[in-house]
């Protein structure tokens, strides 16, 4: 992918229309993702696939999306310029590779790949056809982070010290109607919901370079209890309680907690930053919107700070969108694949400083993402 736009821009008209798009799996995030990128001008679904065809014809037929083919049809049709795949994470490697192998830009769900390898091979693959490679969670482009960007940008806790993450419930079994592969290895809470934290977190204060871990399962075995397979018996075979230390490129220091073992807590679902002035508490990394807690030296109390900055709704889809504006202006693009690979290194290195039980490096690095433009449009990404 080239590091700079191109030396003659592209034509004001090409610059400004849609991007055609392709949606690859129609499974439950589907609605949410063809709903949020119907706001953005700039995407055009124009066919869904699914190895289950009455589903993808169910999904084109909800949001009016005027085609639906066969995955491998999808990959080769000429008019597809952006593939965004939305299939189960333990496909994604696959259907990414074979994307950019047939000259398709990608925007993919999280993770980026369920190995360190195989994120590796995508974000190489993509660099060497010249092409474009995105990711889920683009959670961190919405109101709530960015207004926490902008205020650690601006002074707001003076110097970042540190950061604390925090994400504890009961696990997937309680909710999801097909929990099984969140138990499996590549699963478990940290490759399910650390992207979140780990990309809000790069966002505000910068790469990782170094990390250590703990991992336990505090209860191998679980009963679901959401439908269809309520009742059903489940052997936790990845770890489902996650710690972990940060040490960011910056010399900033996190913690990282990540569990499925806990029934019930008073600070699950937030992100603190603290800062030499003061502590920000950043909203729920897996929300766009707020609210948004400040509380500076020399006040008695917390504060909730206005998100002043656009998208705060369920907006998944945001991150494809900013890729299309930065596929069409030549600038680069927020949710990269450089970025979720990056996750991917810190989600693995964790796991493996567990075992080791020693602190070890991030080989990896990705760009603190820009910040995006203040006053945006109600359907924009680009100022």
């Amino acid at each position: 992918m080239p590091s700079e736009p191109p030396s003659a821009p592209e034509p004001a008209r090409a610059r400004t229309a849609p991007v055609r798009v392709g949606v690859v799996g129609c499974g439950v995030i589907s609605d949410a993702y063809l709903e949020g990128m119907a706001a953005f001008p700039v995407l055009d679904v124009i066919a869904v696939a699914d190895l289950d065809a009455d589903r993808a014809r169910a999904k084109a037929a909800a949001y009016g999306v005027p085609r639906v083919l066969a995955v491998d049809a999808l990959l080769e049709a000429e008019d597809v310029e952006l593939v965004v795949n939305l299939t189960p994470p333990k496909a994604h490697a696959d259907v990414t590779g074979r994307a950019l192998r047939a000259g398709k830009h990608v925007y993919s769900e999280k993770p980026l790949a369920t190995t360190r390898e195989d994120g590796f091979e995508l974000v190489a693959l993509a660099e060497a056809h010249g092409l474009r490679l995105g990711c889920a969670p683009d959670t961190f482009l919405g109101g709530g982070i960015q207004t926490c960007r902008e205020l650690i940008d601006a002074g707001a806790i003076g110097e970042p010290l540190s950061a604390s993450a925090f994400l504890a419930g009961r696990g997937v079994e309680t909710w999801h109607p097909e929990p099984f592969a969140f138990f499996k290895p590549g699963g478990g809470p940290l490759h399910d919901m650390g992207p979140y934290y780990l990309s809000a977190l790069v966002s505000l204060l910068g790469p990782v370079a170094a990390v250590a871990g703990s991992v336990a399962s505090g209860v191998p075995e679980r009963t679901i209890s959401s439908e269809p397979h309520a009742g059903t018996k489940i052997v936790a075979e990845t770890p489902t309680h996650i710690t972990a230390l940060l040490e960011f490129a910056s010399g900033r220091t996190g913690t990282l907690v990540m569990s499925s073992d806990v029934w019930f807590s008073q600070a699950s679902e937030r992100i603190e930053i603290h800062g030499s002035e003061g502590t920000l508490v950043v909203p729920d990394p897996n929300t766009f919107g707020g609210p948004v807690r400040l509380r500076q030296t020399g006040e008695h109390g917390w504060r909730e700070v206005p998100v002043v900055r656009p998208w705060t709704g369920e907006q998944r889809g945001i991150g494809a969108a900013d890729l299309a504006h930065a596929l069409r202006s030549g600038r680069h693009h927020r949710a990269s694949g450089d970025l979720a690979y990056h996750v991917l290194d810190i989600i693995q290195t964790v796991h493996e400083a567990a075992d080791a039980r020693r602190t070890l490096d991030v080989t990896s690095r990705a760009s603190r993402p820009e910040a995006l433009p203040a006053d945006l449009a109600h359907d924009a990404i680009d100022g």
